[in-house]
């Protein structure tokens, strides 16, 4: 049977683990220094951690060969400092945006295939190939090695049941299914690879591979509309705003006939895949006293103007008078998959680029308005690495999930923090966060958990040292010139983190 979805008291904090885990595991000194990290975390009264399980490494060498070793010893040392793991089945590439510090490509074996059908990965309008997830087109078809991606995908998650079968339930007690670039349900609109995108540009479809553009030709031609079955040419480049295409400005061909039926076929593909994989997902993990959830992208950029075109992009068709969430709220509900999503820590008064039409908090109100339309439990993430009391307020107050005439239901089932690192350990970083754990755990549905409010110089100072800007996945601070959405996190340093937790005093003991 399914896990029960609620904990004892408030919302439990999980910790993201290092993009590197299984590297840092390979020695005895970086076990002792990730176990001791841990030994910190369950300290500060974390419930557990969050890990990516890599496709391209546990089945790195051949089809049907894996190896879970250095995982077995990840879990171990989890369960040896009394957590609780979130994993996730990583099916996509880890690396390729600009500062990346970890790089864990498919297994080679996949990456073969795309040398003789480079149509397996997705393709933009002038025919990148995007090598950082399948598309879904060939779901279905046998082109992985005589496998079908989603036999891939089940025959993976088989093992990874198999090879954990005695802690799952205890230990394991959520799974969390990648579905996509960077494991979110999604069209990867907004490649960094090759320079390709910049914050806050409005991407481009990723629907030109031979797959994909053959559904939408079928699909055209079986509502008698053959001339519909073809990409907008309209669309624009990664890199403009939706005012400066034909297809997405306020009046533009995203409006008319041709243009919904198009978003419309576009997003459909997107819950289709998501309901062939978490069907896959339920069936492997039946019985096993699991939670299944899956991640949705918090694209918070040009959310304010009409055509919601950086949504559109990625496959949630969120345009104006359509709830581009609900199709998924409702795809989660009949999986029965906690509906998890970003960005919980932004506030609009940081978004001060006007190009970027930006409104995170009222995006997260759209979708949990959704999430409690369906039935559907809700957990949480940060998008950027925030070690600050003023992020720490917006996500302790938001995951009460109390808005306006939003009220009652459920709280945030959990929320996992992005990303254990040195920094976290740094100055008085880590004190904060105890304190935020502290407050989450009195996080109810009767009322939003009230914090100390920051004074107007101290938010206007925060406003200007933070706005925007995201971390550095090398050095897990905040910089200016890389991509303010995604925030891969910091690996963890073993030297530094040694000398972290060495030489920080004893944190202050948080009364209840």
């Amino acid at each position: 049977m399914a896990r029960t979805l609620n904990y004892e008291e408030g919302v439990p904090v999980f910790v993201m683990m290092p993009l590197d885990s299984a590297d840092i595991v390979k020695t005895q000194s970086g076990q002792w220094l990730l176990s001791q990290a841990l030994s910190k975390l369950k300290n500060a009264g974390v419930k557990g951690v969050m890990m990516d399980v890599w496709w391209g490494l546990v089945e790195k060498n051949a089809p049907g060969s894996y190896d879970w070793s250095a995982y077995d010893t990840l879990v171990k040392i989890i369960a040896e400092n009394e957590l609780k793991l979130q994993a996730v089945m990583s099916f996509h590439q880890c690396g390729g945006n600009v500062g990346d510090a970890v790089y864990i490509p498919l297994p080679g074996w996949v990456l073969e295939e795309s040398h003789s059908n480079p149509d397996i990965f997705y393709t933009d309008q002038s025919g990148w190939r995007n090598p950082e997830y399948i598309t879904l087109g060939c779901d279905t078809l046998p082109v992985i090695a005589g496998r079908t991606p989603i036999q891939c995908y089940s025959d993976y998650m088989t093992s990874f049941r198999e090879n954990f079968k005695s802690v799952l339930g205890d230990v394991i007690i959520e799974i969390q299914v990648g579905m996509g670039p960077a494991g979110e349900l999604r069209y990867p609109a907004y490649p960094q690879a090759e320079n390709q995108w910049n914050f806050p540009g409005i991407g481009e479809l990723q629907c030109y591979d031979k797959y994909l553009v053959g559904s939408l030709k079928t699909k055209a031609a079986s509502i008698g509309k053959p001339q519909y079955g073809k990409i907008p040419t309209d669309a624009g480049t990664y890199n403009q705003f939706p005012q400066e295409t034909g297809f997405w400005k306020d009046n533009g061909t995203w409006k008319t006939p041709y243009g919904q039926f198009f978003l419309q076929w576009y997003s459909d593909q997107i819950v289709a895949h998501g309901d062939r994989v978490l069907t896959v997902a339920n069936r492997v993990f039946k019985d096993q006293g699991l939670i299944i959830s899956a991640k949705i992208s918090g694209i918070h950029w040009q959310y304010k103007t009409l055509s919601h075109a950086s949504e559109c992009a990625v496959g949630y068709y969120n345009a104006d008078k359509r709830d581009g969430y609900l199709p998924l709220a409702r795809l989660f509900a009949r999986q029965n998959t906690v509906f998890n999503f970003t960005c919980l820590e932004m506030r609009d008064s940081e978004q001060t680029d006007p190009n970027c039409n930006s409104s995170p908090e009222a995006l997260i109100k759209q979708v949990a308005a959704a999430c409690r339309k369906t039935g559907v439990r809700m957990s949480g993430e940060n998008a950027l690495n925030r070690y600050d009391e003023y992020a720490y307020q917006q996500i302790t107050d938001t995951a009460s999930l109390q808005f306006g005439q939003n009220l009652g239901g459920d709280t945030l089932l959990s929320f996992t923090y992005l990303r254990l690192s040195d920094e976290l350990f740094k100055g008085e970083n880590f004190e904060l966060f105890e304190e935020f754990v502290h407050n989450m755990s009195k996080v109810t549905v009767g009322s939003r958990y009230e914090t100390e409010t920051t004074s107007a110089l101290e938010t206007s100072e925060i406003q200007n040292d933070l706005s925007m800007r995201p971390c550095s996945a090398e050095t897990g601070t905040l910089e200016t010139s890389v991509n303010p959405t995604l925030c891969p996190g910091a690996t963890l340093t073993l030297e530094n983190t040694l000398s972290a937790i060495v030489h920080r005093p004893p944190a202050t003991t948080v009364e209840a």
